[in-house]
């Protein structure tokens, strides 16, 4: 009997286990899968560039699908997360997760800038055997980030869920030169245009350090124009505001809020539909991009770089990460980062953190039970300004193209990437390869050559996908030590919402008008407990 019984436990801890994490195993199954095919079709089979479209599109649709929802998500879990938080609540929270960033980014950066400089990549390479590939962003520094504040604000909430703010530079034309009425021009202009051409040429032909004295300046005017691509900045920061207005409407925001907070509901059921067709979209995603690579070749050429890159994210995710989370929160960090592995193997194979941002919702709430009122604050924001992954890669890929240029970096120039490194990483879209972008700006700062990063194109696709998904573990981890931070606030604000579970939108109607005035403003007017059900508490302003 004792026999059966354990053969019966253990018959039932497995269905178990294959029922809670199915998706998770069929995601794997579907990446083995995924490479085993690309290379059987890449092997045996000769497609044209439009056969390899076709092949890929079924995780085109995947992608597609993703991408559907993160505008529903984003604006319903932050507009919800931040009027379920007072003005005061939700500041501490948005420092501590802002001060979270900033430490990681910078930890990153420095540990990327000390293996870069002890493996001294570059230094065994010449830039002219590696072949470039793509081309190099037309970037200046001061208007990208001028670009991000603009973009913070957008005129038009609508464009901004579409389209992004990029400014350009164009030349102004040299200005007109005066002219005498009469046909010929007159002996004073000749004379000095004579005299000025005598110069410029005496100039050219000279060694000498002197400047000349009238050479004419080449001035540019910047010209506003837009970009495809979501504006997730903008409607982050529209949602921040227009959440903690709901919050202090009182009883007239109820009606937007619960609105908000089903259209919450319903996209995560979405989300959850998506995911059943996860699997066949990611083991096409793969193989058509197997199929896509011409020259693997670059691989081995480039090879001691992508080693100094992957080792920095795997010390950066397996040591750094998992001790802060653990000196903080007191918690078993892998157990935590094992709940999180479906968003972590989705990041993997689609490499974009927004589009990841679906699963590391269901993943952060569900299996590592974060409290939703921290998570719909904390990672959009953090799937947005988090980069850790984006930040050391620039580091060391300034390093490395550095050291192709056999160009000796002071400490005031690596002090230079570290710093613009960590702000350039900020900026970064959370869509794929916004990080060659955001490379040239770090290039340009130390007065390296822009053209260079073409360099790094070629395995920036694989690189990308490493570092997509440290970006996402990052904000798990920070989500996580948020609620650990702010868990007295979260348990007063419990204590004081007085939730109603039979009506939770009920008015509180036992408290006398003295009480009422007496009375705190308690959450912005509402309140979620922990079934996520959002309540309405008559408070007063004050």
């Amino acid at each position: 009997m004792d026999v059966l019984g354990k053969r019966e436990r253990r018959r039932c801890h497995i269905k178990s286990f294959l029922k809670r994490n199915w998706l998770l195993i069929a995601t794997i199954v579907s990446v083995v899968l995924g490479i085993g095919l690309g290379v059987v079709v890449r092997e045996h089979a000769s497609l044209s560039q439009l056969d390899k479209q076709y092949f890929g599109f079924p995780g085109e649709v995947l992608m597609r699908m993703l991408k559907l929802v993160i505008l529903p998500l984003i604006i319903s879990s932050m507009i919800t997360g931040v009027a379920a938080l007072d003005s005061e609540v939700s500041g501490k929270i948005g420092l501590r997760a802002v001060l979270y960033y900033f430490t990681t980014t910078i930890i990153a950066v420095v540990l990327g800038i000390l293996l870069v400089t002890t493996i001294r990549p570059g230094v065994s390479q010449d830039a002219d055997h590696i072949d470039r590939a793509g081309t190099t962003p037309n970037v200046t520094t001061v208007d990208t980030l001028l670009d991000l504040v603009r973009n913070m604000f957008p005129e038009n909430l609508v464009q901004a869920c579409f389209q992004q703010y990029k400014s350009q530079r164009k030349e102004l034309p040299p200005p007109k030169v005066p002219t005498e009425s009469t046909t010929f021009p007159s002996l004073t202009t000749i004379m000095a245009t004579v005299a000025q051409e005598v110069t410029e040429e005496h100039y050219r032909n000279s060694t000498t350090t002197l400047q000349p004295t009238n050479l004419t300046q080449v001035d540019y005017k910047v010209v506003g124009g837009y970009s495809d691509g979501m504006n997730v900045l903008g409607v982050i920061v529209f949602c921040v505001a227009f959440g903690l207005v709901i919050g202090k409407m009182g009883e007239r925001g109820r009606i937007l809020l619960e609105f908000f907070d089903a259209l919450n509901e319903a996209t995560m059921k979405l989300v959850q539909i998506i995911m059943c067709y996860m699997p066949i979209g990611i083991m096409f995603l793969i193989a058509a991009k197997i199929i896509e690579v011409e020259n693997w070749d670059i691989f081995r050429k480039m090879g001691l770089y992508m080693v100094t890159v992957l080792s920095g994210l795997a010390i950066h995710s397996i040591v750094f990460l998992p001790l802060i989370y653990f000196v903080i929160v007191r918690k078993n960090p892998y157990t935590f980062a094992l709940g999180m592995a479906q968003a972590l193997v989705t990041a993997l194979m689609i490499a974009s953190s927004s589009a990841t941002l679906p699963i590391t919702f269901r993943c952060a709430e569900e299996n590592n039970r974060i409290d939703k009122r921290i998570t719909r604050f904390v990672l959009p924001v953090g799937a947005t300004i988090n980069m850790d992954g984006t930040a050391l890669y620039e580091a060391v890929a300034a390093i490395f193209i550095a050291q192709l240029n056999d160009m000796a970096l002071d400490i005031g120039q690596i002090v230079t990437i570290s710093i613009t490194a960590t702000v350039a990483s900020i900026g970064a879209a959370g869509v794929p390869n916004a990080g060659l972008v955001t490379m040239v700006i770090v290039l340009t700062a130390v007065g390296l050559p822009a053209s260079d990063v073409t360099l790094i194109v070629a395995v920036d696709w694989l690189i990308d996908r490493f570092r997509t998904m440290i970006n996402v573990l990052g904000d798990a981890f920070g989500a996580g030590i948020v609620e650990k931070l702010s868990r007295r606030e979260l348990e007063r604000m419990d204590v004081t919402s007085d939730v109603d579970v039979a009506n939770p939108f009920a008015l509180e109607t036992t408290l006398d008008d003295e009480d009422c005035e007496k009375k705190s403003y308690v959450n912005g007017g509402f309140t979620v407990d922990k079934s996520d059900a959002i309540s309405f508490t008559e408070t007063s302003q004050f």
